[in-house]
């Protein structure tokens, strides 16, 4: 099974081919850049590229994984809608996963996952052993409650590593776009329904509509 795979949750722009083998996934292309404001402009001819780099044309793909955030509203929407309109030109179902799961799945001990929310936030889970403890939240780095964990990794880590209280990857991490894939997976070989895609927003965007 062939899936595409995309996640915009961050300032990482992600597109990849993910080939799906019963339990085991392959990553075959892929594609990033870090940019805040290159969603829009960046994702589709990754996703191009990520095809013709695999020799592959939309109808070899036969679904699609999409990262649901948490994320700011923009960058996470771009994701979202070019998944959902991808599966809908090529007939195939796409599932959404949690972006935060993409970095602290692959963690072991006790970890906090950490993104960049923007006005000096960060949203956040704990992993124990890559499993995920309660829902994400979204707060400032000095506010974050005591947690346990025993080391922070993710973009918002890294970047608010002074005000934490555990210490901090001081490389950012990304949403690992195979490991969303493996999370989706028992979705996609049950043959399971495609979803409607919701975002974890955690909060309203920055743009509101004026008061009438």
């Amino acid at each position: 099974m062939r899936v595409l795979a995309l996640d915009t949750s961050t300032s990482a722009v992600q597109a990849a081919l993910v080939d799906l083998d019963d339990d085991e996934q392959f990553l075959i292309s892929f594609r990033r850049e870090i940019n805040a404001r290159g969603h829009v402009e960046k994702l589709a001819p990754f996703i191009e590229g990520c095809l013709d780099d695999a020799g592959k044309r939309p109808k070899d793909v036969d679904a699609v994984v999409a990262g649901i955030g948490p994320g700011p509203y923009t960058g996470l929407r771009v994701g979202m809608v070019t998944a959902a309109a991808f599966a809908d030109g090529a007939g195939v179902p796409v599932y959404g996963v949690c972006s935060l799961d993409g970095i602290g799945g692959n963690t072991r001990g006790r970890a906090l996952a950490a993104t960049d929310a923007r006005r000096k936030e960060i949203y956040w889970a704990v992993y124990e052993d890559g499993v995920r403890e309660g829902e994400p939240q979204v707060c400032r780095p000095a506010e974050l409650p005591d947690t346990g964990a025993d080391y922070a990794i993710g973009e918002g880590a890294s970047k608010y590593a002074g005000e934490l209280a555990v210490p901090a990857e001081a490389e950012p991490v990304y949403p690992d776009l195979v490991k969303l894939v493996e999370l989706a997976a028992p979705r996609l070989l049950a043959g399971a329904a495609g979803e409607r895609l919701t975002p974890m927003y955690l909060r309203r965007p920055d743009a509101q509509p004026a008061a009438s």
